[in-house]
This record gives structure tokens, sequence and C-alpha cells, in this order.
């Protein structure tokens, strides 16, 4: 047992203290800026830039893919790249409160010798040669702390048995990307227990949104949202188990990538209750493009993690997938022969109605596919707040006992939110838990059964669906009320992905008076939208296909994207 040497907040204010003495001196802001920065609504764009500089800010407003190409021609240098990225992050920290862990120096040497390597071979290392990825803290890397938000972790690696282990171990999906030429720097921060759909922890306090910090920049991989909306990263990586990287990116105006568990390894990844097995969390990319997604698993799969990770399926990034689907539609997004795409919409969960925000989010979509001469129906599947409460008793089912061993090895407390959904109990015996397997199988039959009927009168089943991520745009603190929404596509191992599509605005999202809630926690959620505090808030949704689809939504994510900038319908992408 690990035992604590001070008090549990002095531990964390010695590591938050010893987080900004890594950032270097001339990247610190003074007590003026950081008070301007606490006045600010929106910390994006023009307010973190004027921190950064003229050449700082033409590396980090470049995507992803043109970066590589930029080093791999020899216009940028990896060096510069990776700089660019760690002042930009450096600064995002001090006024958004996003990261866990700096290490700056260990990711300009690792530059430093990439450029080194280009110009010894003149040639890249890898498809990521010399890009900065960042970590939720989650991921191991050598020489790093991994805490996962917990204080009895600071100064090893959550989840490892043997001491000696610490700052040793890296998980395997770090090992890959550092083969591939990437560059670490960071790690983002998350929610104590992982289990929270905003980020607070004992360790750093609370990440907000930086487009209006009157608003969450959820969770759990909202550290992760955040930086990438100030732009001190573009790709990166989270997990997901009940909308972990599907709501940052929704609440940030970024895109994610939820892949099916399995596509991608969590070998030697941290996590909360490793040994629920069976509704799995996954390792998801956030990035500040649609091309970052791609990228990022295009190049991943290309190192076989299966062979080294037997719970990751043998399945390479299948091209001819990817293909068949973009040749669906001609480049303004209309359809490209005989058969347009066939989308389901779902307007609402019929448990939580949306916000204003959300339904013209959705409205805006729907438009767009359908003036593009694609199909849309609506979708009523079965009530994913069943499945939802199956998922949530799955991830309880240890009677919060994981989540007691770690705040005991530094006797830190549960945060307030969190107080009365992770009181220490009794587990589930094992017949409710097996009884609970089963009605978790007959959801994903009923709903996989939904999905085949879609063929209807015109024989074509709904290709992927549209939907809301959480019934809000970016949601105020505290009134995070239903996670349907996500934890019902956890539960069926559906394949997402999350586009941007505006952003809140209290001129036209006005409150409908006339609405009436169904039920208490509808009406809970209805009372809580307030456009004055919403404005600016972003508005993401979630494009749905099955199981092992990744190729798949990501083309049909495109041809979307593609028609919503046809119609000059999307506000806030990149």
């Amino acid at each position: 047992m690990r035992v604590p040497l001070a008090s549990w907040e002095a531990l964390a204010a010695a590591k938050r203290a010893n987080t900004l003495e890594k950032i270097p001196v001339e990247w610190r802001l003074s007590p003026t800026d950081l008070a301007e920065a606490k006045e600010q609504r929106d910390l994006t764009g023009p307010f973190i830039r004027k921190f950064l500089g003229a050449n700082v800010t033409s590396i980090i407003s470049k995507d992803s893919t043109q970066l590589v190409e930029d080093i791999s021609a020899a216009r940028l240098t990896a060096v510069q790249v990776t700089s660019a990225f760690c002042k930009t992050a450096a600064v995002a920290h001090q006024i958004n409160n996003c990261l866990h862990e700096v290490f700056f120096d260990q990711a300009l040497d690792r530059a430093a010798w990439l450029d080194d390597q280009f110009a010894k071979k003149g040639s890249t290392t890898g498809p990521l040669h010399g890009l900065p990825i960042s970590l939720k803290d989650q991921f191991h890397v050598k020489d790093v702390d991994t805490t996962m938000g917990y204080i009895g972790w600071i100064g090893s690696n959550l989840g490892i048995s043997d001491p000696e282990q610490a700052h040793n171990i890296e998980s395997q999906i770090t090992t890959e990307l550092l083969s591939l030429g990437a560059v670490l720097y960071c790690k983002t921060s998350l929610p104590q227990t992982l289990l929270f759909g905003e980020t607070k922890n004992n360790l750093i306090g609370e990440t907000l949104n930086p487009h209006n910090q009157n608003l969450s920049c959820g969770g759990s991989s909202g550290g992760e949202g955040a930086l990438q909306a100030l732009r001190g990263s573009i790709l990166g990586l989270g997990t997901d188990i009940g909308g972990s990287v599907r709501i940052p990116a929704a609440f940030n105006g970024i895109y994610s990538l939820k892949p099916t568990p399995e596509r991608l390894s969590y070998r030697c990844v941290a996590n909360n209750n490793p040994g629920q097995n069976t509704y799995r969390s996954t390792v998801g990319i956030l990035s500040t493009s649609m091309q970052g997604l791609e990228l990022l698993l295009r190049a991943d799969l290309s190192t076989k993690p299966w062979i080294r990770d037997p719970a990751v399926v043998p399945m390479p990034f299948r091209d001819e997938v990817a293909r068949d689907w973009e040749s669906r539609a001609k480049p303004d997004g209309t359809p490209n022969g005989a058969t347009p795409l066939k989308s389901g919409v779902l307007w609402t969960d019929r448990t939580v109605q949306p916000h204003p925000p959300i339904t013209r989010g959705l409205n805006i979509i729907v438009d767009a596919i359908r003036g593009a001469g694609h199909k849309v129906v609506d979708w009523n599947p079965p009530f994913q707040a069943i499945g939802r409460g199956i998922h949530l008793a799955f991830l309880g089912a240890d009677g919060a006992h994981d989540i007691h061993t770690q705040l005991n090895l530094s006797g830190e407390p549960l945060i307030p939110d969190l107080q009365d959904a992770f009181k220490l109990r009794d587990p589930m015996n094992l017949l409710e838990y097996q009884d609970l397997t089963l009605q978790g199988l007959q959801y994903e039959a009923e709903y996989s059964d939904y999905w085949n009927s879609t063929a209807g009168e015109d024989g074509q089943v709904v290709d992927a669906v549209i939907m809301p991520v959480a019934p809000h745009a970016a949601v105020i603190p505290g009134m995070y009320y239903h996670t349907a929404y996500t934890e019902a596509i956890n539960l069926l191992n559906y394949s997402v992905v999350v586009i941007p599509v505006t952003k809140a605005n209290k001129e036209v999202d006005v409150i409908d008076s006339s609405y009436q809630p169904s039920n208490e926690l509808d009406r809970k959620n209805w009372e809580a939208y307030d456009p004055e505090i919403y404005h600016g808030g972003p508005v993401g949704l979630q494009l749905v296909a099955r199981k092992f689809e990744e190729e798949k939504i990501l083309a049909i994510a495109k041809i979307v994207m593609c028609a919503m900038r046809v119609s000059n319908f999307n506000e806030i992408a990149t």
C-alpha cells in the first residue's frame, strides 16, 4: 500500500506548482494576463493568439495532415512544430487549467532527434513524423506520471502492481505512436473516477469550456477537448465508456471517433474498475479536423496492434470500405448514382427533449443532406434510457470499490458532484450480474432488429443515424442530468463520429414556452436552459453506424460535412 507523506491537499498543491514550474519562463503569463483571462467569456481564437505570436499561430492553424506534409517536404521542422504546440499548450493550461502533465523538454528532444534522422536519411520515420499528439491522462509515457486525477498516484503510474514499473511502463498505443514518428508532449485533464460528463478533480480543480467559460468542457476526455478548442493540440487520444470522447468533442466544437472496443489497443492503459470487461471502454480519437481522425486511425492500424494485444480484432484499415462509401456522393455531397444515403434522425430519445440549439443543429444536418438529395427518416428505436440503465448498472457493479481504493491511497474525498453516485456499497452478486448481461444482449438484439426493419418500403436499410450527443449544448456545470444519448450507444458498441455543427445563439434558440415536459427529468433539463448563458456554446452531433464500421462512418461524415458546406450551414467546423 502506498502511504502518503503529506495531506492530499498539500500533495495536490505541490503537483500543480511543479507543473507550472515546467513551463519555460518566457511562456509564462503575467498576473495581469491571467486576471484578464478569468474575465473573458471566450478564450479561443483572438484571445489566446495574442499570447502566441504570428509564427506559432501560423503553425497551430494548420490541420494535422498539412503539418505532416510540411515536415516531410522540409517546409517545417519537427522542432518548429513541436515548439509551437508546446507553447500553445502552456498558455492554454495557464488560462484554462486543462493539463495534468507537461513534458515539453522530452518532446523537444524527441523532435530534434526526428529532425536529425530526417537529415541523415532523407525520409520520415513514419506517417506521423514530427506531429505532436496529446494524450488523456490514462496513457502511460515513460518518465511521466499517470495519476488519472487521483492524488495517491502522484509520482507513479495508476494501475501498476510493481513499484519498479513506475515511470518505466508504456501503454501499447503510446509505443505505436512513437514508432509512427509522433511527438508526445502533454497529458490532459479528466474527472475524478472518469465516470462524469464534466472535468473536475481534486488534483487541478475544474476545466471549463474555452468557448464560453460559463459552461463545462465535458468529460471524461474534457481536457483534451478544451486543449484542442484552444489549438494547443490538433490531434489526441482519449477513451470512451459512456460518451467520453463524444461529449468533449461536441462541447468544444471539434471532431471525434469512438471506435468499437477492440479496434485499438487498450493494453497497459490506466482505467477505472478494469475488471468490468462486459462493456469495455474504448480508445478514441479527438481532432480539430475530420482528416486528423482518419490519419491517426489509419496510421495506428498499420502497426498491426492485434499482434501485441490479443484483445484487438485483427482488422487493418479497410481502404476498399472507405472508398466504397465515399464514392456514394460527389464532392458537393449529392448522390453519385442511383442509391443515395439513407439516414435516420433521432429527434428525441422520448425521455428528455433536447434544448432548442440541439434541435436546430439536427435540422441543419437534415436540411443539408436532404437538400443534397439523400434520404432521411425518423429514428424511433427501443428506448435508449433502457440501454443507459443497463449500461450504468455495469459501471457500478463493483459497488465503487475500485474508486475508493484509489481515494484511500491519499485520503482524498470524492468531489461533491460524485458523493451520492459513488458511495461505497456491496458489489453486485454474480447471479444479478449474469441477468444484467442477458438484459444487455436482449437490448442489443432488439436495437439491431429495429435497425434491420428500416428497409421498409424502399428496401434500403438505414446507413447511419444522426442523433444528439446530449440534450443540450456544452452544459452549465452541475446540470448534466441525462446521459442516455451516449451511454446506450456504448451498450451497443457502435462506431460513432462526432462533428461540430453550430453554436447556441440566444437570438435564434429562444425558449419554447409551449413545450410541456413529459417527466421530472425532462422538466429539470428543460428548465436548465438559459439562452443568455448558453450563448456561444458549441453544438456537436453524433453520426452512428454499427459495430466495427469505423471506415464507413468516417466516409459518411465526410459526405455530411460536404453537404453542410455547400448549404453554408457549418459555422464552426475547421
